[in-house]
């Protein structure tokens, strides 16, 4: 635990920390909260998931796009332009009811205009800490998370359930709103100047490791979308109430068991094996799930397979922190909120079709099958990761050696 607190010796981290994760924290609210609101406004679960593939199209070009515009215009001016955006149109979506096809224009806007938080501050890191310091600090980053990933869900779940699915979205607005103006007037995000890229766009695709983030990224979060939605419909009411208190405490333990695995686990050194095995971890977990959905055995399971979410979100920053040039990682981390953002949305809409049709065990299958496949990717791409045992977690540098023959 040492290694957590030995940060706090860097001049504000903490508060980057905190602020980013409040700024952050509607996305883990959205996915469920806008399920919910399309599904009772248009009577079924297929016209959600339309609405959220809309919105997840949007935030696949959004990701890379605002990145690159950060390094041109600058983060303030980026960030509080599509934090005001992005929060009037999901106000618009609550209060306003409009033919489906408008709504899903609406989610459209909401995607491109999702403020680009996580490029940002993943970039900022290097810049804050000593290179031996960022893996533990990826590690926090990862573990405090959850509470985005998996607490917001929890909230999203009271909120829709205690008054209504309008006011979860009007919540998810106010955090957008306030948590942004927190994270832009940082001292420490006026001290960080990003690089304008010197290739165009797309062109950090050329990493590999690049690609092997943004693709696991996305069948890992997607996979989190689907048995939150999956666990949202085992405890819904008989005439189709949205969620419950039990649903809530199976959601928070499952964030524990991310909370527990991070610290403990999340800033050990990464071996090539390490996301595979941790990703493996989390599929027990939620296969185990398929049992039973029995709330004691849910909270068991789900408290161990959590135990390697964190670790392996961790991992996934600490891939292309150590392999791509500063100039080239706001970039990197856009694709990354791409797969991250996409996925959610993803998951969440295949997981409301299969709830349809089968129920809440549809929706934890559909999870299952996408951690089998991130699984399957990370054993696969094992020859590109890197082997971090005994290294310090620094960019590239910007430029290489040349040689120059001699006459």
């Amino acid at each position: 635990m040492g290694l957590y607190r030995d940060l706090g010796s860097n001049p504000g981290v903490f508060r980057v920390l905190g602020s980013q994760l409040m700024a952050r924290f509607p996305f883990g609210m959205l996915s469920i909260i806008v399920l919910l609101h399309i599904q009772l406004a248009y009577g079924d679960y297929t016209s959600a998931g339309i609405v959220l593939a809309s919105q997840s199209i949007g935030q696949a070009v959004s990701g890379p796009l605002s990145s690159r515009l950060m390094g041109k215009w600058g983060m303030r001016p980026v960030l509080t332009a599509t934090s005001i955006a992005c929060s009037v149109l999901l106000v618009v979506i609550a209060v306003v009811h409009l033919p489906l096809p408008v709504v899903t224009a609406i989610a459209l806007l909401v995607g491109l205009t999702t403020p680009p938080i996580t490029p940002a501050v993943r970039t900022m890191y290097p810049k804050l800490v000593p290179g031996k310091q960022l893996q533990a600090l990826f590690s926090l980053d990862a573990a405090a998370q959850e509470i985005i990933w998996v607490i917001g869900p929890v909230v999203a779940v009271f909120v829709t359930s205690q008054f209504s699915t309008a006011a979860g979205l009007c919540v998810a607005a106010a955090f957008m709103l306030l948590g942004g103006a927190w994270f832009i007037s940082s001292p420490a995000l006026g001290k960080v100047k990003l690089l304008p890229s010197k290739r165009g766009l797309g062109a950090v695709l050329r990493y590999p490791t690049v690609v092997i983030g943004t693709v696991l990224s996305f069948f890992f979060v997607a996979s989190f979308a689907a048995i939150e939605a999956g666990i949202v419909a085992a405890f819904a009411g008989p005439h189709g109430g949205h969620g419950s208190i039990e649903s809530g405490v199976v959601l928070a333990i499952f964030a524990g068991g991310s909370l527990v695995g991070g610290l403990l686990i999340g800033h050990r050194e990464m071996r090539p094996w390490s996301p595979a095995l941790r990703i493996v971890l989390v599929l027990a977990g939620t296969a185990a799930c398929l049992v039973s959905l029995n709330i004691w055995w849910l909270c068991a399971v789900l408290f161990i397979g959590g135990m390697g979410t964190a670790p392996t979100f961790a991992a996934i920053s600490n891939i292309v922190s150590s392999t791509v040039r500063f100039s080239e990682t706001a970039e990197a981390y856009g694709w990354i909120g791409t797969g991250t953002l996409v996925g959610v949305a993803t998951g969440s809409a295949f997981a409301g079709i299969a709830i349809d049709i089968g129920g809440a065990h549809g929706a934890i299958i559909v999870s299952a099958g996408l951690l089998v496949v991130c699984a399957i990717i990370a054993v696969a791409t094992l020859r590109w990761m890197p082997d971090l045992k005994g290294r310090s977690i620094e960019p590239p540098p910007e430029t290489g050696t040349l040689t120059i023959p001699l006459p």
